[in-house]
């Protein structure tokens, strides 16, 4: 496939290109350039042009090529679940569920184009300003270059992408390295719903360089990324060169609580689901640590380590298939390692912990000690460790001792127990009695401390990707005249 410049499908300036493999079985699926600096710099000065076509379109216009290319997702529903399945690894019914997710995203922005409202300022709440009236707007920002990861590429970029044109900006696109075909067909989709020349450009290289040439160029006007919180800390950096704005959904070490009135076999499988049979463990806000209270520690254990074993590993092809591989192959010897550490620490692997070239099987880790790497830092894969604890001042302790703060949950009969723990934990989102793992395109999602700032969302990222501007007339009224 090409990439998407200046509304051309082209090779990289030098002719370089990149093979894309099925993680699972090795096979070269398809070939993408290998994008260079001259080529970024063509697609950012492209952008220029797109940026003041997209200014002029209006909000009726916008949202209706939203919609164009939410119903273009829609005819090319399975085809798109096919590709993204052989790229990414994730099983083909949790990749039509992320298309299906991603029709959504994409619809609802081609709604709140059409509601991007300012505000009427009462000017007489202030003294000697009665006879003044002022009005905010919402305007575009310019460019925005999204930086998509390789986990959910097509509903994380519909989270970037959808909002920055229905706000009337211009877009560009760096797809991850190893999963860009699906997102370069979407591209195709967007290019033939009608979009100004240039407003979106998809370009498909090395992620050092083009990331990094995207994050320090003055042209750009806001940088939206998802990903690990070192690549955020570089963009940030680079960043900072122009005051730019960064949205930053980076790393998560997701703690979830169980206490012991809670149900145990509602929360077992809200952990098998939210961590090791959705998105191969592979996911952002996915269950990371799971902290259950001492009197019922073993018999949660041994009801997860039961669902565990009755989970299908396999081709990502296959219908019934829970755990597909990881992205790489190194990406899996680096989870065979931690698991190797965590156990030789003195963990006890309960089930699991075995490798295949790119697939790790799911893996269940009591007496994990809080101080191993798979505990301490985020673990991307189907691992789940366990820790037990005594206390609810304990545990909102561990569950708090990380530097990143996404998501977390807690499992709980009472109520008021839930929403104390809530408001304790130090994470973006907390979720009760069910999974980390949960995104709806209707809620604010983003986290605190390392994991970044910024919320995404329907009701939020528009916000996130336009300027507010003060118009204020000076002597308007004559109401407030004084006698």
């Amino acid at each position: 496939m090409k990439m998407l410049i200046d509304s051309q499908w082209v090779e990289a300036s030098d002719g370089k290109q990149s093979e894309v493999r099925n993680p699972g079985t090795g096979e070269v699926i398809d070939s993408v350039p290998l994008a260079t600096l001259e080529d970024a710099e063509m697609a950012l000065a492209a952008a220029q042009r797109g940026k003041v076509a997209m200014r002029k379109c209006p909000a009726h216009k916008r949202s209706a090529i939203l919609s164009r290319i939410a119903k273009a997702m829609e005819v090319n529903h399975e085809a798109l679940s096919t590709l993204l399945a052989q790229e990414n690894g994730k099983p083909i019914r949790q990749t039509r569920e992320e298309i299906t997710a991603s029709i959504r995203i994409f619809q609802g922005f081609a709604e709140e184009a059409k509601r991007i409202l300012g505000r009427t300022v009462p000017m007489d709440a202030v003294p000697g300003q009665e006879k003044h009236f002022a009005v905010t707007i919402r305007q575009p920002m310019g460019v925005v270059a999204a930086i998509v990861p390789f986990n959910y590429p097509i509903e994380l970029y519909a989270h970037k992408a959808a909002p920055a044109l229905a706000a009337g900006n211009a877009v560009i696109t760096k797809p991850p390295s190893n999963c860009p075909l699906t997102l370069l067909k979407l591209a195709e989709l967007m290019e033939e719903a009608g979009l100004p020349p240039a407003a979106h450009q998809v370009i498909t290289g090395p992620g050092a360089l083009i990331g990094d040439f995207l994050a320090r160029s003055p042209g750009i006007q806001m940088v939206t990324v998802t990903g690990s919180t070192p690549v955020g800390i570089k963009i940030s950096e680079l960043a900072a060169q122009h005051l730019k704005k960064v949205h930053l959904e980076l790393g998560g070490n997701d703690a979830t609580i169980i206490c012991a009135d809670a149900d145990l076999e509602k929360a077992a499988e809200a952990v098998v689901l939210g961590r090791l049979a959705r998105g191969n463990g592979q996911i952002c806000c996915a269950v990371k640590r799971i902290l259950v209270e001492s009197t019922v520690y073993d018999q949660f254990a041994d009801l997860l380590t039961e669902k565990t074993k009755a989970l299908k590993v396999g081709d990502q092809m296959e219908e019934d298939t829970d755990v597909g591989p990881l992205t790489s192959e190194d990406a899996a010897k680096q989870v065979e390692a931690l698991i190797e550490d965590a156990v030789k620490a003195g963990a006890t692997l309960r089930v699991g912990g075995g490798r295949k070239v790119a697939f790790i099987e799911p893996t269940v880790l009591t007496d994990v000690p809080l101080d191993v790497e798979l505990f301490c830092e985020e673990t991307f894969g189907p691992v789940a460790p366990l820790v037990a604890f005594e206390t609810i001042d304990e545990a909102i302790g561990v569950a708090n001792d990380t530097p990143y703060g996404l998501q977390a949950a807690v499992f709980t009969k009472d109520i008021s127990r839930a929403f104390d723990i809530a408001y304790r934990l130090e994470a973006g989102g907390v979720i009760i009695n069910w999974s980390s793992a949960l995104r709806v395109e209707s809620l604010p999602f983003g986290g605190i401390k390392m994991t970044g700032h910024g919320r995404e969302g329907l009701h939020d990222t528009i916000d996130e990707m336009t300027e507010q501007k003060v118009i204020f007339i000076h002597d308007a009224l004559s109401v407030f005249a004084q006698e």
